[in-house]
């Protein structure tokens, strides 16, 4: 790293933080209404900022995009709020999650198939448990971190149950027990408990996988009914027509030319791969997943990526790299900020003329350099074609998120020592408006 100090510039930290913004009010009933609380997915917006961006940007049948869609919550919204919702996320856990929480089934028939599935598994876990243990190790993906990850009475019991699941034949439906089954798999594996980072507790409580899948699945069951409730009678019975989630690129958006109205995401930060391992056990049982570093080389910034020289269309972002220099950590800001151009670009494409773009980012440090995220956006989206419409500061409530930063390493750390800089403690909206 050189050995300089930032050239301190004009920051957005100025702008004063608007208190309504930050939802700080809402509760978890409220932040998991419906759809929202099938999963627990790292770093997540909360639904009442993408509906409140919504409503106040569009207009009922707009197209609405989120390019780093995560769990769905701007899809969710948009359909919600009469919009077509339209999202795409490269992480296959991410797109099982928002097709979930934005397919509409009837209470009635997934009820159903939980009676039917409750009572094969009282069977196949006791009475048959040995049988139907050989029956389906096959179907197990062959990969030893599966073993690093669980201790062999619990895998063999979520075998069972994850068997099971692939039996039913409603896709749909199939799809839902799937998202019960990987909500359960952190608490049923020696993943520590309260840790967002890949760490392993061999003294942790053992929970029974078929309690914890049986209470999960109710409680996504009273949600969508909640959801069928309030999905537009017209949307519900056409909703390939309003919802449309692909697993792809963000710079690979499934929309033509000048269509969409709106855009708001909530794009990964520098070294997005530490996302990856937040979506390890899921991403091991359904195949996903065969070696980690491969898992995060597609990952937004991915230092393994070998450019020419690239024109980031920011001043900020080269100097940000020249302080990091020229090494594995600068190479992945830089490539990081290349990408980021890049999905930019293919926002303003699919933008008609004053279609805005709803960015939410913050800043944060790296290694001791200031990475100002939000700055460097708003310079590469000026200088492509865009004017900044608005920027709103607000608090962070919370997010599940690692909340601090080395300052030698720049890796997440627990936040015990008090001398360790707060990450993201607020975030901007960068409202970008295409001329």
């Amino acid at each position: 790293m050189k050995e300089s100090t930032f050239i301190e510039k004009e920051t957005l930290v100025n702008i004063i933080i608007d208190k309504t913004w930050s939802f700080a009010e809402k509760t978890i009933k409220d932040t998991t209404y419906i759809t929202h609380g099938y999963y627990t997915y790292p770093a997540k917006f909360i639904p009442q900022l993408a509906s409140r961006l919504i409503n106040k940007l569009s207009n009922e049948n707009d197209i609405i995009i989120d390019p780093f869609m995560g769990s769905g919550t701007t899809i969710v919204e948009a359909i919600v709020n009469k919009r077509i919702g339209v999202g795409t996320d490269i992480n296959e856990i991410a797109y099982l999650l928002a097709k979930v929480k934005t397919t509409p089934i009837k209470p009635l028939l997934l009820m159903e198939e939980l009676n039917k599935i409750e009572l094969d598994l009282q069977n196949r876990l006791n009475g048959q448990f040995d049988f139907f243990k050989k029956k389906s190790i096959e179907l197990l993906p062959k990969n030893e971190r599966i073993d690093y990850w669980f201790l062999p009475s619990q895998k063999d019991k979520l075998l069972i149950i994850f068997t099971r699941i692939l039996e039913i034949n409603d896709k749909d439906i199939r799809d839902f027990f799937l998202v019960a089954f990987a909500q359960i798999l952190k608490s049923c594996s020696i993943w520590l408990q309260k840790s967002v980072k890949p760490t392993r507790d061999k003294n942790k409580k053992i929970y029974e996988p078929l309690t914890l899948f049986l209470n999960q699945l109710k409680k996504m069951i009273r949600k969508h009914s909640d959801f069928d409730k309030f999905l537009d009678v017209k949307i519900k019975n056409a909703i390939d027509d309003f919802r449309i989630t692909k697993c792809d690129d963000a710079r690979n958006l499934p929309v033509e030319d000048g269509k969409a109205s709106l855009i708001i995401t909530s794009p990964p930060y520098v070294t997005s791969y530490e996302y990856a391992d937040l979506h390890q056990l899921p991403s091991l049982w359904f195949g996903y997943l065969d070696e980690l570093s491969e898992f995060r080389k597609k990952f937004i910034g991915s230092a393994y990526k070998e450019r020419e020289s690239v024109d980031l269309k920011s001043s900020l972002a080269e100097e940000t790299f020249y302080l990091l220099g020229n090494n594995q950590k600068g190479r992945e800001v830089k490539n990081y900020f290349a990408d980021m151009l890049e999905s930019f670009i293919e926002m303003k494409r699919v933008l008609k003329q004053g279609g805005k773009t709803c960015i939410v980012i913050g800043n944060t440090q790296f290694k001791g350099v200031k990475i100002l995220n939000a700055e460097v956006f708003q310079e590469q989206f000026e200088n492509i074609g865009f004017r900044t419409f608005d920027v709103i500061h607000r608090e962070i409530p919370s997010k599940m998120l690692p909340s601090t930063r080395d300052i030698h390493t720049g890796q997440f750390v627990k936040s015990t020592n008090s001398s360790l800089k707060l990450a993201y403690p607020t975030e901007y909206i960068l409202i970008m408006e295409k001329l």
